[in-house]
This record gives C-alpha cells, structure tokens and sequence, in this order.
C-alpha cells in the first residue's frame, strides 16, 4: 500500500475542516482529488505531505507511520503545491542541486540525478538558464523536477496546470502522465474535466468529507448526463428550442453555443439532430454535459446521505 489514510480528521479551531477521511492506494497511476474550493483537499494533502498534523487519524506512506516516523516518510514523498517553491535568482542546475541536497541525496549520486530529472523533464537544454527567466510551463517543470528528484513512491500535486496557458496545459499533462508510469500521483483540481482527462481513479471531497471513490469510469456511470452542449451555425430562438419534447431548460452560453437541460431521454440527441435538419438550424457541433461541478457535488452528496 503505497498510501494509506485511516480516520483522518483536522480540526482549526472549533470548525473540522475534514472529518474521518479514509484513502487507499495501492500501484502506479494518477488518483484525483476533486472537491470545491473549501472543500479540504488542501488539508488533506497538507498532512499527507507532512506539512501539518492531523488532529485525528494515521497516515502511512509505503507502509510508514508518518506520526511515528516522520522523517523516513518524508523521503518517500515528492510535493509540488500550487505555487512551485523555487529560488528564482538561481539556474536551474543550482537549484536542482539544492533539491538534491535538501532531500539528503548521497552527493557522489547528485549529478546524476540531477541530470536524469532533467532529462526527464525536459529541461537539460536550457540548465543554466536562471528560474526567472523562464516561461511559466518551465517554471511548473522546475517544480516537478524537484518534487521527483529523490525518487519518491508518492507524488502530491496540487492544481498542477493552474495558472497555464492551453499549450502549456497539454505538455503539463504530457509529463504528469509519464511520470506516473514509475510513480503514484495524487493530483488534486476543482476541475471536473481536467481530473477525467488524466486520472484513473477519484477521490471527491466535499464539506470535508469523501463523498465518491472509485475508478473514474464508475464515476461518469454515476453521474446522471443532465444538459447537451450544442453549437448551431444558424441558431434557434430559445422558444423554438423549449418546444422539444423533453427539454427543461435552454442557456445560450454565447450567440451559437447553446446549454440544453433535459429529463434524460436517450432520444435527447437524435430529436435535436432532426430539429435542426428540419428548421434548418445548421448544427454544428453536439455533445453531453457532465453538468457544472457543484451540480456533480450535489447529486453525490445527495445520494451519499441516503
């Protein structure tokens, strides 16, 4: 069992920012962690990681008691938070040799793990460049470099794409999921779509408690398709569109994109598709909506309590 959490539960004050949260994971791959902001997700991967002590509960990485042995768990544990800590007046090859030495990495093997990291991360061509000067795609580099550099058996990220522009986002996928070929990931997002796009399994916190766990394909089995995204070259008037059987409600997200809400008739698609043959709509594009998240976090949360 790579990580374990039993019970876990932290308290600020006199408010539980989470309570009796309890993970399992046990191989390779990429486990999200979804949940609102507020949710606790930042808790709990803070005491995961060390950073803070959990009011109740255990916490075991690779079989370790992170309250009894703290140290040792540490060096099984890589972290990049939201804001990557690095030093930025120094290059890259500095800084990753100050990495190397915080994570007490024997220093006849520093080089080399220094320059496999690079590699592995794409930074080798541009090593000596200073961390002030890079884009931010190579800055998020930078701190996963650092957060694998020790070889850990668990690596935490949190919001790893937030702040990126789109092409940045796909190279930071790209790496996230090589990566988690040779390491287990825990990735949090309070994106649905980014944590279906790249992990196996997930963990959705909300009011800080676990309200769905299991593989992302139950997920999207669990989660009732409630709206369709449509695109018309000549779009309908929103009366026109209310005139379907089974539509609920219809929100024009800009002039030619449309939000369709229905009562979850398998038949929803091919009534559109027809409509728009018929009236001459000219539809471009269609596909199901998952819905917004906090609508997700409802319906769990919802059945979670029955």
């Amino acid at each position: 069992m790579i990580l374990k959490a039993e019970n876990l539960s932290h308290r600020y004050s006199r408010a539980w920012a989470i309570r009796d949260i309890n993970i399992e994971i046990a191989e390779h791959g990429i486990v999200g962690l979804l949940g609102s902001n507020g949710a606790g997700k930042s808790t709990t991967m803070n005491i995961i990681c060390g950073t803070l002590n959990q009011t109740e509960g255990e916490v075991f990485i690779n079989g370790i008691n992170k309250r009894k042995n703290p140290e040792a768990v540490k060096r099984e544990i890589g972290f990049l938070p939201q804001q990557a800590p690095l030093y930025t007046d120094l290059t890259i090859d500095e800084f990753l040799v100050f990495s190397a030495e915080l994570r007490l990495i024997d220093k006849k093997q520093i080089k080399k793990a220094v320059e496999e990291v690079k590699d592995k991360c794409g930074l080798s061509h541009i090593s000596s460049r200073l961390i002030k000067n890079l884009s931010g795609g190579y800055r998020q580099r930078v701190g996963i470099a650092q957060a694998i550099i020790h070889k850990p058996k668990l690596v935490v990220m949190d919001e790893p794409t937030n702040g990126l522009d789109p092409n940045q986002i796909i190279e930071a996928r790209k790496l996230i999921k090589e990566i988690a070929r040779e390491h287990t990931v825990l990735l949090s997002s309070h994106i649905l779509s980014e944590i279906n796009l790249l992990c196996r399994d997930i963990i959705m916190i909300e009011s800080g408690r676990i309200v769905f766990s299991d593989t992302m394909d139950a997920f999207n089995n669990y989660t009732k398709a409630n709206a369709i995204l449509v695109k018309f070259d000549n779009p309908p008037s929103k009366e026109a569109l209310l005139q379907i059987p089974g539509v609920e409600s219809v929100e024009f997200l800009n002039p030619s994109q449309v939000r369709i809400h229905y009562n979850g008739d398998e038949e929803m698609n091919a009534r559109l598709i027809n409509a728009s043959a018929q009236q001459g709509w000219k539809l471009r594009e269609i596909g199901q909506d998952k819905g917004l998240l906090d609508d997700v976090f409802k319906q769990l949360s919802s059945q979670s309590n029955h």
